[in-house]
């Protein structure tokens, strides 16, 4: 997965004789984006030998019979058929042009038996979707844009999504987030097969971060599955969203869907791609935000606001979440807002770090959940080796706001918070599977 691991997941078939590992195949298909179909062919497909980047040979494969047209009505004509699938070593889907179409079935032949050949099979942002009508995603960890994740989650319901993570990479089965987030997974392939050397020298002629910290949480909003209409515990998801400033665990919200936890459970995570304590404690988090960025509330005003017993879960939960503090992440908000706004702000740097260090003890302190306090014990930051504790997280595997709801827009290179532009990103625990987070 995209923690930070030098263990590389080890490939379950040998590559075939009639495969190359240097050929990647680009399998494109009509009414693919442009943006997500051009990040394989930039990094594959030009040679940068010169400034030390190893050279790959890249195939433009036509994944079906019909004018491949994208973007802005764009018409382009790959060189090769399914046919050239046969050689790569590699191949990657870029997109895929609808979530609710299956992909034609010459195109999941051909994935299949490149995958049974060896070949690594790559699919960023919607591409998921053709890896899963595949059948190469069944019982394995994925990811997808955080927009799309419910929907996939619900549709291939053996698959282990999670919608937090940039990338995952399972070994011969890679996947990963929206848009930038496909360039991430192509540069982690890149340091996989010729180390950091040749991704970071890559990275500076794209002019991208070498490695990306964090995951999807801060890019997630709080809006419904766009299946979830139909489905009887929409009306309890709505109920919760509307009482985030009321104290209920997830044992409530399983009374309220006349469930027992475990049947609750397992319904929520069909239906959101999430476990209902994550998903929970994630709505939390963005209202807190969002209280943050529009009110004068104090981090303890704001942390009852949104449910938590105490300003601390709040904090523990917000840092694992955001990488910052509440006071600090609105100090930062405030102090990038244009001059004037309502809620302007003129803090100094100075200012942030004694707001930073405000909200880190000198010591550990391991804080309790009270009884009917969905917040897990944790440990205050602080203390040598960083937050300890149940995060809440379900184990899962490895890798803002869009305004556009019909299309993922770019999902790159936000502003950094203080701490992160100082290399102090917050510490993830090492969860099964996972490897090579980006970080930095």
């Amino acid at each position: 997965m995209s923690q930070d691991s030098t263990t590389v997941p080890e490939t379950s078939r040998k590559l075939s004789g009639r495969r190359r590992r240097e050929i990647v195949a680009v399998l494109l298909f009509s009414g693919g984006p442009i943006f997500e179909s051009s990040i394989p062919l930039s990094v594959f497909g030009i040679d940068r030998q010169d400034a030390g980047v190893p050279r790959y040979r890249l195939l433009v494969c036509a994944g079906e019979d019909v004018p491949l047209r994208t973007t802005g009505g764009l018409e382009l004509t790959a060189p090769y058929g399914l046919e050239a699938l046969s050689r790569a070593g590699t191949v990657v889907v870029p997109a895929w042009r609808s979530i609710t179409q299956p992909p034609p079935a010459a195109a999941l032949d051909a994935l299949r038996r490149a995958h049974e050949e060896g070949a690594r099979i790559v699919g960023l942002c919607t591409g998921a979707f053709v890896l899963a009508a595949a059948g190469l995603l069944d019982g394995r960890p994925a990811t997808t844009h955080w927009m799309y994740a419910p929907t996939l989650a619900k549709r291939y319901p053996s698959v282990h999504v999670d919608p937090r993570e940039l990338f995952v990479d399972d070994g011969d089965v890679l996947t990963s987030a929206g848009t930038a987030a496909g360039i991430d997974l192509c540069l982690h392939i890149v340091r996989t097969d010729h180390g950091a050397d040749a991704a970071g020298a890559l990275a500076r002629r794209l002019v991208v971060p070498p490695r990306r910290s964090g995951g999807q949480e801060r890019y997630l909003d709080r809006s419904l599955p766009e299946e979830i209409g139909a489905d009887p515990l929409a009306e309890v998801v709505a109920w919760a969203l509307e009482h985030l400033h009321e104290q209920f665990d997830v044992e409530a919200l399983a009374a309220r869907a006349y469930m027992s936890r475990r049947t609750f459970d397992r319904r929520f995570r069909s239906l959101t791609g999430s476990a209902p304590l994550q998903w929970l404690i994630t709505q939390r988090v963005l209202q807190a935000q969002r209280l943050l960025e529009t009110s004068d509330y104090s981090v303890d005003e704001v942390a009852g606001r949104c449910g938590f017993r105490s300003p601390v879960a709040l904090r523990g939960h917000f840092r694992r979440q955001l990488g910052s503090s509440p006071a600090a992440y609105r100090a930062a908000y405030r102090a990038r807002r244009p001059q004037g706004g309502p809620t302007e702000r003129t803090d100094r740097p100075d200012r942030l770090e004694r707001l930073e260090r405000a909200d880190r003890p000198d010591r550990a302190e391991v804080i309790e959940p009270r009884s009917g306090d969905h917040s897990l014990p944790l440990r205050r930051q602080g203390a040598p080796g960083g937050p300890t504790g149940h995060s809440g997280h379900p184990p899962h595997h490895h890798h803002a706001p869009h305004p556009d709801p019909g299309k993922p827009e770019s999902d790159a290179y936000a502003p950094r918070l203080p701490e992160q532009a100082a290399g102090r990103a917050p510490g993830r625990p090492s969860l099964p599977g996972q490897r090579e987070r980006p970080v930095g």
